[in-house]
């Protein structure tokens, strides 16, 4: 019948003219990876920081939460905490740990409180 007929050429079009794929697959490029896992071994590494004994005394001290500055880390940016991460891994072992104490406090204070 024609209407029969006019339906499936309708139909015959409109999928000519919608895309079957929507989404693209590609490779993911190694630089992609490697990006994600430093920053999580960043953030890990300023973690275990603050979870220090030491630290949470220093805290403490100076009348901080340690629970409010772990809080503080994981609110900030991949790459504060890979420069924060990066400042913590350049004192040499066995170093002036007080100074690196004093850094970590000090971009904690700062990224929490510069907006």
């Amino acid at each position: 019948s024609v209407l029969t007929k006019m339906i499936c050429r309708f139909l015959a079009i409109a999928l000519i003219m919608l895309p079957f794929q929507t989404g693209q697959a590609s490779m993911i490029g190694t630089d992609q990876v490697n990006s994600a896992a430093s920053v999580q071994l960043d953030r890990n590494l300023v973690s275990s920081y603050l979870s220090r004994a030491q630290t949470v005394t220093e805290f403490q001290v100076l009348g901080l939460n340690s629970q409010d500055a772990i809080d503080r880390v994981a609110a900030m940016t991949d790459d504060e905490v890979s420069t924060l991460a990066s400042q913590i891994s350049a004192v040499p072992a066995g170093g002036d740990g007080l100074v690196v104490l004093i850094l970590v406090v000090f971009f904690i204070w700062y990224f929490a409180f510069r907006r």
